[in-house]
């Protein structure tokens, strides 16, 4: 596939999301509704939370991360895969792959990361309430932020260091629409055996470990949920039901993705599973997490309330 602009020789093209086929304003539109959603729906959970003071609290404030981190994946993917839809065949610089792939590294894992704080959040709060405002304090939150975005953010440099050093000496076309480790490995003309042995065990740390946390940390919380009163047994259903969703599509699709030897990867399947975790996750999160959530829900009508309020006057 040829563009009309000038191409180097060390750029690489994205094939889209579409390869196949010369169908693409209605999944363009699409999309293009689906980013709309993403970062709205995102963008006003983060207004809520900020606005009411009700909600300035641990759980919260990781939830807030959690909507920026859907901010900056839809950012970082949509608006090229959209220009690639109205002009099939643009180049992306060696330099311009190297930050996608950092970027959506960092987005990744820090997600990965974060649900594993969130449900350690959820186990205290609900398994040792008395130690809770000791355990998770200002400070203690702040700096497991800072350890979450601290550890994605080394763990990807080392992937694009070592995926953009590998020679790539035939095709330049990565039958995907974003760039990413696996679909960049196909393109590689030395063995990267070694390299995927890296991979599948970075993976295991950064999955495996964060998502055995989760389900420890569910495993005491619903046995101390089934002990509690009806009313308070529902409010903390209701939260970690919420949670549970999340962690289900997100991990299952990193699983997916990164958990399965290069020769089990074909395209077709990539891309359907990173529309999955790349797009559709950060749209569904905020209705999850609103929707399933009647302290976000009484803040929404509050806002909205005083919104009314201040255009009648």
């Amino acid at each position: 596939m040829k563009s009309g602009n000038k191409t180097s020789s060390a750029d690489f093209i994205l094939l889209g999301l579409l390869s196949r086929t010369n169908v693409h304003m209605f999944p363009m539109a699409t999309i293009l509704l689906v980013f709309i959603a993403a970062l709205s729906g995102n963008a006003l959970l983060i207004l809520v939370i900020q606005v009411d003071s009700s909600l300035h609290t641990p759980m919260y404030f990781f939830l807030c991360q959690l909507a920026f981190m859907d901010i900056c994946q839809t950012l970082i993917i949509v608006p090229k895969m959209l220009a690639d839809f109205l002009t099939p065949g643009n180049p992306i610089s060696p330099a311009g792959c190297g930050a996608q792939i950092f970027l959506m590294l960092t987005m990744g894992v820090s997600e990965c990361i974060l649900l594993a704080v969130m449900s350690y959040d959820r186990y205290i709060a609900i398994c040792n309430p008395l130690q809770y405002p000791i355990l998770m304090t200002r400070n203690i939150c702040f700096l497991l932020s800072a350890g979450v975005w601290m550890g994605a953010s080394v763990n990807a440099l080392i992937h694009t260091v070592f995926t953009l050093a590998l020679p790539y000496c035939g095709s330049k076309e990565i039958d995907h629409f974003f760039c990413e480790v696996p679909a960049l490995l196909k393109l590689s003309c030395s063995d990267t055996s070694q390299y995927e042995a890296l991979v599948f065990v970075s993976s295991v740390v950064l999955v495996l470990i964060p998502s055995s946390i989760i389900l420890a940390s569910y495993a005491c919380i619903l046995s101390r949920v089934l002990r509690m009163k009806s009313t308070r047994q529902q409010k903390a259903l209701a939260t970690c039901s919420s949670h549970l969703t999340v962690v289900v599509m997100f991990y299952g699709a990193g699983i997916f993705m990164y958990m399965r030897p290069s020769s089990y990867h074909s395209p077709e399947q990539d891309k359907i599973v990173a529309l999955f975790y790349t797009i559709v996750t950060p749209v569904l999160n905020p209705l999850i997490y609103s929707l399933r959530n009647r302290d976000v829900l009484r803040a929404l009508k509050k806002l909205i309330g005083k919104c009314r309020d201040f255009q009648q006057n």
